[in-house]
């Protein structure tokens, strides 16, 4: 199956499957970094497959109230677990069809911890989404997009098909720090990203970690989200 036939084919499944993101990232550009982080496994494809689904905006605004076991539920339920396993199912789905079309395929799990020590998974989502051209990496390394600001999920499928790419997002931040600021632990430093800096120079995650940790022993399911809530180019005017 010809490239641009095979993008065709697999942005049908995505909408089917009710992807509200698609868009396919050329990863020369980051080789390096994927080699950091995955090793060689992950540097080797040239194009990503990158999908997003939306959060639900009822549920992201009741984040400043996340100690309620309520809301913390609701958020884990249906803004993290669920999307996490739809993200993964219709990952699964592109990937065969990449794989039937005769192209190497690898869905990337939506949100799994490989490397402890870094706390990260072995391949970021949102750098791929970010060379796709769905949006650009804010100061709360999260993605933002135009649409939806940073409430939305993503998940990855590499290949070796060589899918007609998009162009990466310019940074939209300005001057805007209210991520940085919403932050209860202080675990951003304010810097806007930079392909040439790694993800330490912003953000701590370590401060994260300690945080949620301190959370659950205290009152169970734990989430935050402060920074993914507070940025403007989600919050609804």
């Amino acid at each position: 199956m010809q490239p641009v036939a095979l993008e065709d084919r697999i942005r049908e499944i995505a909408r089917q499957e009710g992807v509200d993101f698609f868009g396919i990232a050329d990863l020369a550009v980051a080789k390096e970094e994927l080699a950091r982080q995955g090793g060689p496994g992950m540097a080797k494809y040239p194009r990503a497959i990158s999908l997003g689904i939306r959060l639900f905006d009822e549920i992201v605004d009741q984040l400043p109230d996340r100690k309620s076991r309520a809301v913390a539920v609701s958020y884990r339920t249906h803004c993290y677990d669920v999307i996490n396993l739809r993200l993964d199912e219709v990952a699964s789905k592109i990937a065969g069809e990449v794989q039937r079309a005769g192209h190497r395929a690898y869905p990337v799990p939506a949100s799994a911890r490989t490397d402890d020590e870094r706390i990260c998974a072995v391949f970021s989502h949102k750098l791929a989404a970010h060379l796709a051209g769905l949006g650009w990496i804010g100061k709360s390394c999260l993605l933002v997009t135009p649409e939806a600001g940073p409430r939305v999920r993503f998940v990855t499928v590499l290949t070796d098909a060589l899918l007609p790419a998009g162009e990466p997002m310019e940074v939209q931040c300005g001057n805007c720090t209210e991520c940085v600021d919403a932050c209860p632990v202080q675990a951003f430093t304010g810097r806007n990203f930079r392909e040439d800096e790694p993800r330490e120079a912003r953000y701590d995650a370590r401060k994260c970690e300690a945080y949620f940790k301190a959370m659950e022993k205290e009152s169970g399911p734990a989430v935050c989200g402060m920074c993914l809530y507070a940025c403007p180019h989600g919050l609804k005017t």
